[in-house]
């Protein structure tokens, strides 16, 4: 439980009267049409408990652990912590986010398949067992540093090595002498996770070997004394209702032939995207514009006729050094929607790319989208942007980051008080205010 304030670190704008989260949005552009124009993040904490009422009713037999990396801001932690969820994290400084917020440290792991040695060591500190490994070298740290540790073996799989060009995990065939030098070490293996990507398009073929060779390890780790007891089959899920139904349509009949609840084997998840992405929108202002003219030619009624098409260059000031720096990383920005004040009755639209403020060749955040005609000081509006890390959106860039405004509505503020998130307890540092358009 962190300690109160007299300034709290964000507020929360209570929805009441009908005003919805356009309303807001609308309102705090008409804020910065006064000001500078600044690119701002709207919340929906409402969204969480949202999600994770899906995710109950869907999933029920994942338990959640929600990797911090995705998207560390303090409210998105304060919310589903109080919901009880574990976490996931890559470092101290997450580690010690999530123990501010009184999670409790048996519900944190330390993932990272090359941690520093300074996060082990913080890890031991502060009581946090639950570690991933996946080499000898992994191993041998984590046994002089943090000789209570209790590990999850890291697997390899197919799907994820071909996603990436770097190998990540410990191959089935090397569990055995992993294992073995864990016994020797006197540290203690309790468990197996692995990653099956969103992109995978064989999710039944992919989890089927992912699920098999963990139940090998697992038969492995009985053979050597090693008392396992958790599965953690990863993240890759990204927060549509279709691609989590996908998933434990898949995943659900493979549990019950390999790890049946009698087993006593917990099995966890890494929602990531699934809780935040959607909670999140990202509004952008048009500071800059550049028309290109394409000249094509059509043969029409026997003449050659010479055409023009305009093509739309926008400048705006959040990039990929900023809000966008996600798509460095290879994902890819769906196309924004405009801002109401911006569209006209049966207005055309041309074929127009968005690009940051560098004037950097890799600053392009949509390659191609249709738009009507804007102007500079238009805005537009990018959802699902839950999931880039809030914390750090401007970590590349010498600019502040966007402000953040935290919205709920009164509906979702008495369900999520139901659910625990209670103002007596961690949500007690909240500022409540009334939201008037």
């Amino acid at each position: 439980m962190k300690g109160l304030t007299d300034k709290p670190s964000y507020i929360i704008e209570l929805l009441e009267g009908g005003v919805t989260l356009a309303d807001v949005i609308d309102g705090h552009i008409c804020e910065q049409a006064l000001v500078e124009k600044s690119a701002f993040v709207v919340g929906d904490l409402g969204a969480l408990m949202r999600q994770h009422t899906r995710w109950q009713s869907m999933a029920p037999q994942l338990r959640p652990y929600y990797p911090v990396k995705c998207n560390n801001s303090p409210a998105v932690i304060e919310v589903l912590a109080s919901l009880g969820l574990g976490f996931v994290c890559t470092n101290k400084a997450e580690m010690s986010l999530v123990l501010e917020h009184g999670v409790p440290p048996e519900n944190i792991i330390l993932s990272g398949v090359c941690k520093q040695l300074a996060h082990i060591k913080h890890a031991a500190k502060n009581n946090v067992q639950h570690l991933l490994c996946d080499s000898q070298a992994e191993l041998c740290k984590i046994s002089r540093l943090h000789p209570n540790a209790k590990l999850l073996l890291q697997l390899t799989t197919e799907a994820h090595a071909a996603e990436t060009s770097m190998a990540f995990g410990c191959s089935l065939k090397n569990c055995r002498h992993l294992l073995e030098m864990a016994r020797d070490l006197g540290v203690q293996v309790v468990g197996v996770t692995f990653h099956i990507p969103p992109s995978c398009q064989e999710l039944q073929q992919a989890y089927t070997h992912a699920l098999s060779d963990a139940r090998a390890v697992f038969d492995m780790g009985a053979e050597l004394g090693f008392s396992m007891n958790i599965l953690d089959i990863g993240g890759g899920f990204t927060g549509s209702d279709f691609q989590l139904k996908q998933v434990e349509c898949a995943v659900r009949p493979l549990l019950d032939a390999y790890f049946s609840p009698l087993s006593g084997v917990q099995v966890l998840a890494q929602p990531g995207s699934f809780y935040v992405a959607s909670a999140f929108s990202l509004a952008v202002s048009v500071i800059g514009k550049k028309v290109v003219t394409h000249h094509w030619d059509s043969l029409a009624q026997d003449e050659l006729s010479t055409s023009e098409e305009p093509e739309f260059l926008y400048y705006m000031n959040e990039g990929v050094y900023g809000s966008f720096s996600h798509k460095l990383l290879g994902s890819s920005i769906p196309a924004p929607s405009v801002h109401k004040h911006v569209l006209r009755a049966e207005e055309a639209v041309y074929p127009s790319s968005l690009w940051g403020p560098s004037l950097d060749e890799l600053d392009q955040v949509v390659e191609r989208c249709l738009l009507p005609e804007l102007n500079v000081g238009d805005w537009l509006l990018f959802s699902n942007m839950g999931a880039c890390g809030l914390e750090e959106l401007s970590c590349l860039s010498s600019s502040p980051q966007p402000p953040v405004y935290y919205t709920v509505s009164t509906s979702d503020w008495y369900e999520m008080q139901e659910a625990g998130v209670a103002l007596d307890s961690t949500m007690k540092n909240f500022s409540m205010v009334k939201y008037r358009v």
